[in-house]
This record gives structure tokens, C-alpha cells and sequence, in this order.
């Protein structure tokens, strides 16, 4: 299985619940033990409802899908952790797996852990529903489903309800029927997770409207043609700095090193780098936080 432990942003609130501050939540050994105890029993009902009888024939259920990654994607992230000297074996799955998971061991602690742990994400598949069984690749299990979990989603109601069916001797269920039902949990997954980072942003630019005036450190986290974008150390607080709004030469991207190069200068900010900026402008109607650069963080 591959091990992902991403932070978690946590904001807390004075009485108006205005942010007063960031922290991060962090998964302690009591709560990686009964994660392996939901774990569990989400594989157990999986199994016991998905595998084939004796016959052959296999009963409709919910499951859990995870696709392995498109090869275009590891590719991709080879190119950008690379950058910070780290190496990955692609050869085969079990090659794949255990490379990723030494690359998200090796980066914790480091400035760059937050970035390779979200790019590392990103090159995954997207997991959803669906009764058509390819078993989890990121959890290594051949059967796989939602059924126990701190909040009670409707994929977990599914699995209830069928587990109970079959208990009691019903037939197997209309496949078409379910996968409907998968289908559309999986689109309102995918909008609840938008609406989370939404909220998230929004708190983020809420906090950073009263520190305008407080130089912060942050690490390069993307490049593009029209500007850097940095994450902000202490906070996980991301937004841009604009090319225009770089005043000591002009800057060009140059895609091939992730980073923008000054023409006269020959000064490079690249993916990974350590920055000062300050905030420029803090905007929560357009959900836009914009950085000045200060400059770079020299290291020895």
C-alpha cells in the first residue's frame, strides 16, 4: 500500500469566527490504529459480498475503485522531484509502489514535504464507486469498499443495506440500478471536496488579510508563464506572484527547470526554491492571494 499522510489545515476562531491562527491537524498512533480497524473491516465486507461462490457468479455490490496511475503522470512527477535530488523506479508495480512510498518517507520534515506529498496525490488516480470491481491500488487490496467511517456517507448506507440483504438471503440486486447510485455519490464527492477546499481558501485569504504587513518565508510551489506560485511555510497559505509585478528585470518562464529566469540579471527562482514575500493583495470575492517577492532565501 502506499503510505500518503498529508497535512491537514486547521484554522481556530475567536467569537465572531474570524481565523486567528493555523495549525495542522496530525494523525497519532490511536488514530492510525483504528484507521486499521476500519481498513479492516471495509476489506472483510468487501470479501465477503464480492467474492464469487462456487459457481462463479458474483453478487452486485459498492465497492471502492482505485485505478493504478497513468504512466504520463509518474512521469511527470519524476521530472519535478528530481529537482530536489530524489530518484524513482517505475519498472513494475511493486517497483512503483515501494519508490513512492521512500519518496514520501524521505521528504517529511522537509520545506518541500507539503508539495511533493500534494504532487505525489496528483499523479494518482481518482478513487470513486462503482460495482464494477478493480480492486484499490493505493491500499493494495483486491476488494475494497466504504462501509464504516467518522462520517456516515451514503456509499457506507449502500454497503449496509446490501450486507443485510444478502444476510438475509435476497438475490443480487440490479447492477444498473447501483451504479447509478455509484455514479452520482462519486460526482458529489467530487463536489463536497471542491466546497472543502473552497473553504479552506477562503478562511486561508481571511487570515492573510490582517498580516499585510508581516514578511513570511515560503517555498515555490508551481511555475507558469505568468507567474510563481509560493506556499507559505508557517501556514500552508499558497498565492501568486505575478511576472509584471516583479520589478528588478523582467522575467521569463522557462519551462524545462521550473523556473522563471531574469533576462538581464540572469537571476532564477525555481520550483522548490525558499522565498520572502509579503502580501500584496488578499481579495475573498475573487478567492485571489497575491504575494510581493522580496527575495530569495540564500542557503549555504
Amino acid at each position: 500500500a502506499i503510505s500518503f499522510d498529508k497535512v491537514e489545515v486547521k484554522f481556530t476562531l475567536d467569537e465572531e469566527n474570524e481565523p486567528t491562527g493555523v495549525f495542522f491537524k496530525t494523525s497519532k498512533e490511536a488514530n492510525k490504529l483504528i484507521e486499521e480497524f476500519m481498513l479492516l473491516a471495509n476489506r472483510s465486507v468487501a470479501e465477503f459480498v464480492g467474492k464469487p461462490d462456487k459457481n462463479g457468479n458474483r453478487k452486485t455490490f459498492v465497492y471502492r475503485i482505485h485505478d493504478e496511475p497513468d504512466d504520463s503522470k509518474l512521469a511527470a512527477l519524476q521530472n519535478v522531484v528530481s529537482k530536489f535530488g530524489y530518484k524513482l523506479n517505475f519498472k513494475d508495480r511493486k517497483s512503483t509502489t515501494r519508490s513512492l512510498n521512500n519518496l514520501l518517507s524521505e521528504v517529511v520534515g522537509k520545506k518541500e514535504q507539503n508539495l511533493v506529498d500534494t504532487l505525489t496525490i496528483r499523479s494518482m488516480s481518482k478513487a470513486e464507486y462503482s460495482t464494477h470491481n478493480i480492486g484499490h491500488y493505493g491500499l493494495a487490496f483486491d476488494y475494497y469498499t466504504h462501509f464504516t467511517s467518522p462520517i456516515r456517507r451514503y456509499p457506507d448506507v449502500m454497503a449496509h443495506r446490501l450486507l443485510q440483504h444478502y444476510l438475509d438471503g435476497g438475490k443480487s440486486v440490479n447492477e444498473n440500478l447501483y451504479e447509478e447510485k455509484c455514479e452520482h455519490s462519486s460526482s458529489m464527492e467530487y463536489l463536497a471536496t471542491q466546497a472543502e477546499r473552497d473553504s479552506i481558501k477562503y478562511m486561508q485569504i481571511k487570515f492573510m488579510q490582517d498580516h499585510k504587513d508581516q514578511e513570511f518565508h515560503g517555498v515555490i510551489s508551481g511555475v507558469t508563464d505568468w507567474g510563481i506560485y509560493v506556499e507559505i511555510i508557517s501556514n500552508k497559505c499558497e498565492g501568486m506572484v505575478r511576472l509584471r509585478d516583479i520589478s528588478d528585470d523582467h522575467y521569463v518562464f522557462d519551462e524545462s527547470q521550473f523556473a522563471i529566469i531574469g533576462k538581464n540579471t540572469k537571476n532564477m527562482y525555481q520550483l522548490g526554491d525558499e522565498v520572502i514575500v509579503k502580501v500584496k493583495e488578499a481579495d475573498l470575492v475573487k478567492k485571489h492571494l497575491d504575494f510581493t517577492l522580496l527575495g530569495k532565501v540564500e542557503t549555504n
